[in-house]
This record gives C-alpha cells, sequence and structure tokens, in this order.
C-alpha cells in the first residue's frame, strides 16, 4: 500500500502551522506550503532544465528548472533535494547551495490550479546524464545559462511560472553559474 506524501503547511510569516496529503493539496484554493526548486549543473557549466510530463496536474508540458519537490515532515531540504533528484531525474548530487533562500511565488494554471509555495532555490553539481521518470519529465536538456536566460526573457510563455520569476530575481545571466563550475 503507497502511503500519502505529505507537504507542510505555512502561515504569512512562513511559520509551520501543520502538514496536508501532497495529493490533496493543490486545488484552486492551494493553502501555503513549503517547497524547493533545484537548478543542477553539469561539469561543463551548463544547467540542466526539464519540460514536465504532458500528465502532471499543473503546468503540463512546459519547460522549467532542473528539479521541484516538497519537504516531508522532519526531512531537510538537503535531503530532500537529493530524494527529488533521484526520484525524478535519476541523479546523484553534489554540492548543493542555497541561491534564492527567500524565494516564493503563487502561480494559476489555465485550468485554475494555484500552486502556492514558499520555494527557497538551490543550485547543485552533478556528474551524470540524466534518466528521468516518465510520470514526471517527457523531454531534459543541458544548455548554456546565459541561452536558457535570454529564452525565457523572450518566450516567458513557454517556462514555468516559477522558473520565469528565479530568472528575474538572478543578476544577468542567472548570477550563480560562475559559483558552481
Amino acid at each position: 500500500m503507497k502511503t500519502s506524501e505529505l507537504v507542510i503547511l505555512l502561515n504569512e510569516d512562513g511559520a509551520e502551522i501543520g502538514t496536508a496529503d501532497k495529493a490533496t493539496v493543490h486545488t484552486t484554493d492551494t493553502p501555503l506550503h513549503l517547497a524547493f526548486s533545484c537548478h543542477i549543473f553539469n561539469a561543463g557549466g551548463q544547467v540542466l532544465i526539464t519540460r514536465r510530463a504532458l500528465s502532471k496536474k499543473t503546468w503540463p508540458g512546459v519547460w522549467t528548472n532542473s528539479a521541484c519537490g516538497h519537504p516531508g515532515p522532519g526531512e531537510s531540504m538537503e535531503d530532500a533535494i537529493r530524494r527529488r533528484a533521484e526520484h525524478e531525474l535519476g541523479l546523484e548530487l553534489r554540492d548543493i547551495t542555497e541561491a534564492l533562500p527567500d524565494f516564493r511565488y503563487r502561480a494559476v494554471d489555465a485550468s485554475g490550479i494555484v500552486e502556492n509555495e514558499i520555494c527557497p532555490v538551490f543550485v547543485a553539481r552533478t556528474t551524470t546524464d540524466p534518466s528521468p521518470l516518465g510520470e514526471e519529465v517527457c523531454e531534459w536538456q543541458w544548455v548554456d545559462p546565459a541561452a536558457l536566460h535570454s529564452s525565457v526573457q523572450k518566450t516567458p510563455f513557454a517556462f514555468s511560472p516559477w522558473l520565469v520569476d528565479q530568472m528575474e530575481q538572478w543578476s544577468e545571466p542567472y548570477g550563480f553559474e560562475t559559483s558552481v563550475r
């Protein structure tokens, strides 16, 4: 029997106020909860972008950062990032570093489903190519950070709203690229 995955609910100040089943939390009235985004770099300084599976509940088929997820109750962000990277992408990560600790966003998908997250952003490195889980990722590509920044500026509709917001908060292009090489 599959156990439910819990997300951590937060008040407006970011304090934990409880948990909810991940499968039921994302609705047209999604409560504020804790999440993370991670941008994964290879040895050549390229960043991994992924295209969300067409079966995803929100933003199906859009390009986004390398991996996203939710830490479980009592789970560290680093452990949650490693868990999701292994599950979604088949990747082992190293050098996980917080890049945008105060990132927060709220976005409404075309279907009306709301994302409402305090979502610290991390960068990490890997030495292998991904082997993604099809129910999570339908395509992936290693790209030059400056090219990604330019693409997001020119065609924001092709990317997840959280990636667009993250790109706007980093200095051009991508701000952290030299720190992970």
